[in-house]
């Protein structure tokens, strides 16, 4: 009798499977309830090349016409560190995220460290900037 293999856990680093974390989202069956979920969500995006994910939760006034995740070269995504999360939950309107991710481009070290903007619309999170 084979065992089931067990769920890939989330690229974004919070412990949890990827369908019982940022799965949903991305899958569009679901809208995060919470600034820090899209920011999680759209870091696991970038991980899996989702260009689609990344711009869907971008707002308007700020969103580039396309990204090419694909076309950008070799990237791998080490991980995820949320540094703080301020405000962000329903009945909030604007939040902020700091975040430190890391990845390598041609074996090269490299860290993002970046506070990003968003806003919630019509019930969705949307990312405005860093």
């Amino acid at each position: 009798m084979k065992k089931a293999s067990p769920e890939p856990a989330c690229p974004c680093g919070s412990g949890q499977a990827y369908m019982a974390c940022c799965g949903p989202f991305i899958d569009n069956r679901a809208l995060p309830v919470t600034a820090e979920q899209l920011m999680r969500s759209r870091y696991t995006a970038y991980v899996l090349q989702r260009d689609d994910y990344v711009l869907r939760t971008w707002h308007a006034s700020t969103r580039p016409a396309q990204l090419g995740l694909q076309s950008a070269g070799p990237v791998k995504w080490l991980g995820l560190k949320i540094l703080r999360s301020a405000a962000g939950d329903a009945p909030e309107r604007e939040a902020v995220v700091e975040f430190v991710a890391r990845y390598q481009v041609n074996g090269r070290a490299e860290r993002l460290h970046e506070v990003s903007r968003f806003v919630c619309e019509a019930g969705q999170w949307l990312y405005v900037g860093g």
